[in-house]
């Protein structure tokens, strides 16, 4: 068979693009690409290929993708959630270091002296007195893989944990973490809130007024997950009137530029060679499975769905969309099949779902008005 071809829209670590195996073959030309990897590239304007399968992000966020074009070609785009869990983990317990002893603004005004620059220091550096982050409460809105390696550092650096997490938190937890049963109730005992959630209708704009009325004075608040989980004027307000001491973001967007009281990297979280080599690592695997094997893994437009393959036989695949449940759905393509189906998974989310049917060689494949997609392997 010929190989499947994956193009590349950004430099992506050789450590995930050698793990392409012989069944894989790298392409300068992207309309001929049965895959794509990518990072930050905004892909809204392209046009796509009938080629195009799926797509890898290489990190968690895919704000650079337009995913329901992609559902409705029957795209499957996949992200790399946790990949780089770690450097933003650091960055983040850097930034609350940096933010409680004002080491950002101490540099800054340290890069302004002249002259007897060791008398100047010592007369200056008491308006940059920060304070210690041991024994202090820290609130974790969000205890994930990120929220859980926080917790770990925060515990091991002497700070008590307090977390909200509404579903499971991350098996990777180790630290001894107090969970709440809202954000609201946590808040008010933290010296700094951290926030690691995704953008969701429930979630933006969730660190507003309101809610800031309720931390302690003089808090650090730090957000290096998504931008619209604040509400800017709000916590513009609350660094004017002293209620928030800082904010600490990775997240730098033209208002917080000149805003006394907000520390913004330019989106280093994932800037790690380590960062980059796992998720392109990730990206690669998961991309390869499905263009050979039709299984789905950290899909965020299509649920996960995976199926060890039964020997001998073929392997049909469809992307579905139709407003019937899950189970009718697959009621109707296993009845179709009926004594040919060596092995069957499925599944739903929202308007969109992903079967895999495995079925004697030479079997015709169902057909349906719903079928976005179909693949036979």
């Amino acid at each position: 068979m010929d190989k499947y071809l994956i193009g590349t829209l950004n430099n992506i670590s050789s450590k995930g693009l050698d793990r392409l195996t012989d069944k894989f073959e790298l392409t300068e030309d992207v309309d001929k690409a049965a895959g794509i990897i990518l990072r930050s590239f905004k892909m809204h304007d392209m046009d796509f290929s009938d080629n195009l399968l799926a797509v890898g992000r290489a990190g968690a966020g895919v704000n650079n993708i337009p995913l329901d074009r992609c559902s409705e070609k029957g795209i499957v785009v996949f992200n790399t959630p946790g990949a780089n869990s770690n450097a933003v983990a650091e960055l983040a317990v850097a930034g609350m270091i940096m933010g409680a002893r004002n080491i950002y603004e101490g540099i800054a005004w340290g890069q302004t002296l002249s002259g007897d620059v060791a008398a100047e220091v010592e007369k200056g550096k008491k308006q940059f007195a920060g304070s210690e982050i041991k024994g202090k409460t820290l609130g974790v809105i969000g205890v994930g893989a990120i929220g859980a390696k926080i917790a770990n550092a925060a515990e091991a650096l002497g700070m008590k944990v307090l977390g909200y997490e509404p579903f499971t938190p991350h098996p990777c937890l180790t630290a001894d973490v107090k969970f709440l049963d809202s954000v609201e109730e946590m808040i008010p005992d933290c010296d700094f809130i951290t926030i690691h959630v995704p953008s969701l209708p429930t979630t933006k704009g969730m660190i507003n007024k309101d809610l800031i009325a309720k931390m302690k004075d003089g808090v650090i608040f730090m957000n290096y997950a998504r931008p619209d989980l604040i509400v800017v004027d709000d916590v513009v307000a609350a660094l004017e009137s002293g209620k928030m001491r800082k904010y600490m973001t990775d997240l730098l967007e033209p208002e917080y530029i000149g805003k006394k009281g907000i520390v913004a990297t330019p989106h280093l979280g994932a800037s790690t060679a380590e960062a980059e080599e796992n998720c392109a690592v990730m990206a690669t695997d998961q991309l390869m499975d499905y263009l050979e094997n039709g299984n789905i893994v950290n899909s965020v437009t299509l649920p996960r769905v995976t199926l060890d393959r039964a020997a001998g036989s073929d392997r049909h695949c469809f992307i579905v969309k139709c407003d019937k449940e899950e189970a009718e759905v697959a009621e109707k393509i296993k009845g179709f099949y009926g004594d040919n189906l060596a092995g069957f998974a499925g599944s739903k989310r929202s308007e969109y779902g992903y079967f895999i049917a495995d079925v004697k060689a030479g079997t015709a494949a169902f057909e349906c008005d719903c079928i976005v997609k179909f693949r036979s392997l």
